[in-house]
């Protein structure tokens, strides 16, 4: 968890405890979730990737992957992130893990 307002916009942190999640801000202040490696080279998106649009790119090889949906856009990556689900209650941000 953390407070909306840490997060600017167009931005990324790692939370979690266990199995560190990626939060992203994007320029339009919606807010999304992935698992924090990329699935190419095992690089922390919450901590080091560039938000556009609704895509993250990771910049040790410059995959691509989908915000909403964590596909993969280009090569070098072909498996998905995987996603969570976000929600903002008073302020607070919130990443919905599964059982």
């Amino acid at each position: 968890m953390c407070l909306a307002d840490e997060m600017a916009k167009g931005t990324s942190r790692t939370v979690g405890g266990g199995e560190p999640i990626a939060v992203y801000r994007t320029d339009d202040g919606a807010f999304y979730a992935t698992a924090d490696s990329c699935t190419h080279e095992k690089w922390s998106l919450g901590e080091d990737s560039d938000i556009e649009g609704q895509e993250v790119v990771c910049p040790l090889h410059m995959a691509r992957f989908d915000l909403r949906t964590g596909q993969p856009l280009c090569f070098p990556a072909t498996v998905a992130l995987r996603t969570y689900e976000v929600d903002i209650v008073d302020g607070e941000v919130y990443v919905l893990v599964p059982p």
